[in-house]
């Protein structure tokens, strides 16, 4: 019997700004950077998530997020990634768009409620104020019984820091030109600081 294909980027289907259906297929042969996206910041306490064991350990302290892990629960002081990770994606972007890049954008309001407007003014916002030309997709879940299926395969791919949950916005995912996740990035991870891996995958195309 023949051996199952493996599963890629490239069999899942996404809604654009408007609600059409977009192939992934599209995007083969380049490499991809898939980011969750939000358009507002602000400071802000939150129960990140609970943990299935009781662990108490210092405050841990990332750029623009504290950690503190007490009891069962995850709780976190975070002043948002918007006005950092914007204007480096679009960096990267216009870097090496003509090498084979594409940044793909998926909002989400699952964090501190950060991606509250429609989808028609999330594009404005990201276009207007950080002159994004990658594609913008409409809203999605990324954790959860309704998280986006595309999120699902990327989280069961990568998992992150304490499980595979999404912790916040500007989530990063490399994916390969044979549509393989390769990397996954923290939201306090810039931008511009994984772009040798970018660069490693564009040279190996």
């Amino acid at each position: 019997m023949a051996a199952q294909a493996k599963k890629t980027v490239y069999d899942f289907t996404v809604k654009d700004v408007k609600g059409q259906d977009v192939d992934l297929s599209k995007y083969r042969g380049k490499v991809l950077l898939i980011v969750n996206v939000a358009s507002q910041w602000y400071a802000k306490r939150f129960e990140l998530f609970k943990l299935d064991y009781s662990i108490n350990t210092p405050t841990r302290i990332f750029a623009n997020v504290v950690f503190l892990l007490t009891g069962f629960l995850v709780i976190c002081w975070c002043s948002g990634f918007t006005n950092s990770n914007y204007p480096e994606l679009t960096t990267l972007y216009q870097k090496y768009k003509d090498q084979g890049l594409e940044v793909l954008a998926f909002p989400c309001n699952q964090f501190g409620g950060q991606e509250p407007g429609s989808n028609e003014q999330i594009q404005e916002f990201a276009c207007t104020r950080f002159k994004a030309e990658y594609p913008v997709f409409s809203k999605v879940n990324v954790n959860g019984k309704e998280a986006d299926p595309l999120y699902k395969f990327l989280k069961s791919s990568k998992g992150g820091f304490l499980g595979d949950s999404i912790k916040w916005n500007f989530t990063k995912f490399l994916v390969n030109n044979e549509g393989e996740v390769v990397d996954r990035y923290a939201p306090t991870t810039s931008p511009l600081s994984i772009e040798k891996d970018i660069k490693k995958l564009l040279n190996a195309a």
